[in-house]
């Protein structure tokens, strides 16, 4: 678990550089790219993961976009016995989603017909599992550096272009949480502790964002949350860990990104009745904010899930 964090958290960005396609509008993606897929022609067997690259470093010239670096998700996917190339899906793109952070998910495949090579991407919203294509051809004087840069622009333009279906509509966080409780059964609620430790930059913080955000979760939904100090014992404790980190500077903005892994147990038995994690991104002129921001919305995610679990 502690290699999983390191991995997760761990994962640098590019910076901007050079615009691509954008609008002033339009919000900051988090975009993962994979490896493409190049293994039915010897002649490029190797080309698909080089190609990716070039992509990546494209792709994270643009000020609306924030790339997370390849080395590092390969890493963290790895250990989840999560492939790379060709495995990356409309079905798959909500639990890789989870695991790294992105919103915008880009796999795709280099192949030959005839003499033409041709580059197919796959851009895939790991919230709404909506996929877009884009595709560049080249032969004879084309260069795979020209044909990957082509199409890194063509991937930029559909981000910008289509967000509004790659990405969930953001609903406010109120709204979201009343519509939540609302969908919970009805009944008698168990007591709950909360120990939730948390740390930025691997600096204790005074007032823990994930917890809080639990505590008013739980608290609206009937739960009673109880500490070392309350008269009444928790019938569930929830205990685990978060935490943020820095990730990149664009301009006057600051990426953080979070990490939350916990268990909730049956105090009297021990049992374990959920054990569940999430990793989040936010982006905010100011990285306390930021890590913050990035913690309650890993801390909403969770929330739900789990209080779903305690509320059967």
């Amino acid at each position: 678990m502690k290699n999983l964090l390191r991995h997760t958290l761990a994962l640098p960005v590019l910076l901007a550089v050079v615009p691509l396609a954008h609008s002033a509008a339009e919000q900051i993606l988090t975009v993962a790219v994979f490896d493409f897929d190049s293994k039915s022609d010897a002649t490029i067997h190797n080309l698909g993961p080089q190609v990716a690259t070039m992509v990546n470093a494209t792709l994270s010239t643009d000020p609306s976009i924030i790339t997370l670096e390849r080395v590092e998700l390969e890493k963290s996917l790895g250990e989840q016995e999560l492939g790379l190339s060709g495995t990356v899906s409309g079905e798959t793109a909500a639990k890789v989603g989870q695991l790294t952070g992105a919103k915008v998910l880009v796999t795709g495949r280099v192949f030959k017909v005839d003499k033409e090579t041709i580059m197919v991407a796959k851009i895939i919203g790991a919230e709404t599992s909506r996929v877009y294509g884009e595709m560049v051809k080249g032969g004879g004087t084309s260069t795979a550096s020209s044909m990957s840069e082509e199409l890194a622009k063509k991937i930029a333009k559909t981000i910008s272009e289509k967000s509004d279906t790659l990405v969930a509509k953001t609903i406010p966080r109120e709204e979201r949480m009343d519509r939540f409780i609302k969908s919970l059964k009805s009944g008698e609620r168990p007591a709950i502790s909360i120990n939730i430790p948390e740390k930025h930059f691997g600096t204790p913080v005074r007032d823990p964002a994930a917890a809080i955000e639990f505590t008013l979760y739980l608290q609206k939904a009937g739960f009673t949350v109880v500490n070392a100090r309350s008269d009444k014992k928790a019938d569930v404790e929830i205990t685990g860990e978060a935490f943020s980190v820095f990730a990149t500077r664009k301009g006057n903005l600051t990426s953080c990104r979070s990490r939350i892994e916990l268990k909730a147990r049956d105090r009297e038995s021990g049992t374990i009745l959920v054990v569940d994690r999430q990793t989040s991104v936010a982006v905010d002129i100011s990285e306390q904010i930021a890590a913050k921001t990035a913690l309650e919305n890993a801390a909403d995610d969770l929330a739900e899930r789990v209080m779903k679990q305690l509320a059967k």
